[in-house]
């Protein structure tokens, strides 16, 4: 009987050990320039940055990229898997925990150039047009919640380049993106970068995003990744990123 107790006892504490170094999985979706892929590798201003917090906490972790409501499932779903660059609503406010902010933008429409029947001077100016935006998006959530309905002004997508396909071929009149990815954007689709304009910025959509945790991840990885985020924080990378919605990088 010892024997087996000593035997269960051992077989807990691995189960435990196993369970308490589980990998740590980083979420994100595709959107230049914060989120890109270079030599087969997740790179991009904002992914710097979580790099850099990870590093900081001496923590090691893949990061995938997932259209975005396919990341948001799986932030929300599973514990020890970050996910980044989240907007940080009420209605997401308790689902997560707030790491701290990687990004900063300034959304609004864009179309392409040739439109020239598109003009926007106030939101609801954009009911007159047809609007790709991802699902479980902030852009998405916020356009409803204003009165554009899905199946009339808004086109759900997986992801931002498909909403950008949308636009490129003639499906939809407009895409909600921030300037300063215009020319990355432009670069990933292989177009010049005069064939797209930026139409108007919503000033609600402008923000600072955030690296999040899932709610059930621990306490103590929580309050690491904080106090790492805490000290990239007053780095000039740090600066320079989050100053780059209004100031791209050179």
């Amino acid at each position: 009987m010892t024997t087996l107790k000593l035997l269960l006892g051992l077989l807990y504490c691995l189960s435990f050990t196993v369970a308490a170094v589980a990998p740590l999985r980083v979420v994100t979706e595709l959107s230049p320039p914060h989120q890109t892929i270079q030599q087969g590798e997740v790179a991009g201003l904002s992914t710097a940055l979580v790099k850099a917090v990870l590093a900081e906490a001496k923590l090691e972790a893949r990061i995938e990229i997932y259209p975005w409501a396919r990341s948001f499932r799986i932030a929300r779903s599973q514990p020890n898997v970050l996910i980044y660059n989240m907007a940080r609503t009420a209605e997401r406010e308790n689902e997560f925990h707030w790491i701290g902010t990687v990004a900063a933008y300034q959304l609004g429409f864009v179309a392409l150039s040739h439109r020239k029947d598109i003009k926007i001077e106030k939101l609801q100016d954009a009911k007159a047009f047809t609007i790709a935006v991802q699902r479980d998006d902030l852009s998405a959530n916020f356009l409803i919640n204003n009165g554009f309905a899905q199946g009339q002004q808004l086109v759900l997508s997986a992801d931002i380049t498909e909403s950008w396909q949308l636009l490129l071929n003639g499906k939809v009149d407009l895409v909600i993106d921030d300037p300063v990815a215009l020319t990355d954007m432009a670069a990933n689709l292989k177009l010049p970068e005069k064939y797209i304009r930026f139409v108007y910025a919503v000033p609600e959509l402008a923000q600072q995003t955030w690296l999040a945790a899932n709610i059930q991840t621990s306490p103590g990885l929580v309050t690491k990744l904080k106090q790492a985020h805490q000290k990239v924080a007053t780095t000039e990378l740090y600066q320079k990123v989050m100053l780059s919605s209004y100031h791209p990088l050179q």
